[in-house]
């Protein structure tokens, strides 16, 4: 948009808790210019103002893994059997083979839509499209764009149906990431599915990929007991040595479903600055016999909230409070709101300003001006701005508004430029279209 985007007499969210009351945040060029008392900071000829009345303003949510399009081929149902992560493997392998770009296209935007009404602001999507890798993330590219959320996006590729297939989605995934390296909004990484579904060979070939591209990898690090070592027995060692050993972990990398890393494997991505994305519902034991979250907050220090494509941010966000406070009435943990700023702003804020090269998460001038106004008047001391419980506040409030890189996507609970029902209902034809070529006239029979 041009001129500024003025966003008078809010509340202005910190990560330590407290608010300062009565400010206003200047948004120009992407970025936040200005943030001062609302009295310092007059409505300009050709100003956008949002008047707060108060409404806290805070960073937007990260999705940090999702899946916006296969999380809707294939959504969980009560068959124990589809919560097996080899069950649903071969279950969403058949499924994502009859998946067009065009399918992908709608069922992104419908997703984006979706994930921007809730206050996300960055998805990091696995897809899974492998008839046409190059055209499914073009798509979805083009559907980031149009709606305005900030994507990271890479193929789950794997070598099930052999290296030919595996070389040529990978080439296709790296084209991409070559073409979106410097992208405003959207950036393209290097994907696989899993250890346990990648030959040597071609995990070789992606960290030299990796290498030469300066991109980011995106994987699965650890879904279930079939993670711990390889399906290929010539490589049967435990997933973290394994992908260190390749060049597939550091700063780069970001790794989702860590169910069941030990100690020792949490010290390492600990040590190598891995990227953790957690989904708390799905997290049983980090190490067995121990508490996930105790686990995950005591060892990995590069840690974010992710959906996995299911639920919403803020039911995970509602399960890590759960699980945080849980942890905090044993004695384990003394200080829960610090633990969840971690997990909901501050881990995801490195990753994002990792990828994207600026500062976020914060409402600090400079930082990238991806921010969220939720219907809620926080409640703060007068002396300390302390207002206690605040992210428990965020998950249960309606957004407002959502903007991304200084552009509003949301106004007043309304997508912008968009028809949400128009969206929907693209995307269930797009499902329909699929599930006929599958041979699966309804999701009752999968």
């Amino acid at each position: 948009m041009e001129g500024r985007l003025l966003l008078k007499n809010c509340a202005v969210f910190r990560a330590d808790g407290r608010v300062r009351t009565g400010m206003a945040v200047v948004v120009e060029g992407g970025l936040i210019r200005r943030v001062a008392p609302d009295a310092e900071v007059p409505v300009l000829p050709g100003d956008w103002e949002v008047a707060c009345r108060g409404r806290l303003v805070a960073p937007g949510l990260v999705d940090c893994h999702s899946h916006l399009v296969n999380g809707q081929l294939l959504p969980p149902n009560g068959d124990f059997l589809l919560r097996l992560p080899r069950s649903r493997l071969g279950r969403m392998r058949h499924v994502a083979a009859h998946v067009t770009a065009e399918d992908v296209e709608a069922l992104t935007r419908f997703a984006a839509a979706r994930a921007l009404r809730e206050g996300i602001t960055l998805v990091v999507e696995h897809l899974a499209c492998p008839s046409d890798v190059a055209g499914a993330l073009a798509a979805q590219a083009r559907a980031a764009e149009q709606l305005g959320l900030r994507l990271v996006t890479g193929h789950s590729t794997h070598s099930l149906d052999g290296p030919s297939a595996a070389e040529a989605q990978l080439e296709a995934n790296a084209d991409f990431a070559r073409r979106y390296l410097t992208h405003p909004l959207v950036r393209g990484v290097l994907g696989f599915h899993a250890s346990y579904t990648a030959e040597d060979a071609f995990l070789t070939r992606l960290a030299r990929l990796r290498e030469e591209l300066g991109a980011f990898t995106l994987f699965h690090l650890a879904e279930s007991e079939d993670d711990l070592t390889t399906t290929y027995a010539q490589f049967s060692r435990r997933v973290v040595p394994r992908l260190e050993s390749l060049g597939l972990l550091g700063p780069h990398a970001i790794a989702g479903y860590a169910r069941v890393v030990d100690n020792a494997d949490a010290e390492r991505l600990a040590a190598t600055e891995t990227f953790v994305a957690l989904t708390p519902r799905g997290t049983r034991t980090l190490e067995h016999g121990g508490d996930p979250m105790e686990a995950v907050l005591s060892k990995l220090h590069l840690v974010g909230l992710g959906t996995g494509g299911h639920g919403t941010l803020q039911e995970e966000l509602l399960a890590a409070t759960v699980g945080v406070l849980h942890i905090a009435r044993t004695g384990r943990l003394l200080d829960p709101d610090s633990s969840l700023a971690h997990l909901l702003v501050s881990g995801p804020a490195e990753l994002c300003t990792r990828i994207f090269g600026a500062p976020s998460g914060a409402v600090e001038e400079g930082g990238l001006a991806d921010l969220v106004v939720y219907d809620a008047v926080p409640a703060a001391d007068p002396e300390t701005g302390y207002s206690p419980h605040l992210l428990g506040q965020v998950a249960h409030s309606r957004v407002a508004w959502t903007i991304v890189h200084g552009r509003v996507c949301v106004r007043e609970g309304q997508l912008l430029g968009s028809d949400y029902v128009e969206l929907s209902r693209a995307a269930a034809e797009a499902l329909a279209r699929v599930w006929t070529r599958a041979r699966l006239p309804s999701y009752g029979g999968v």
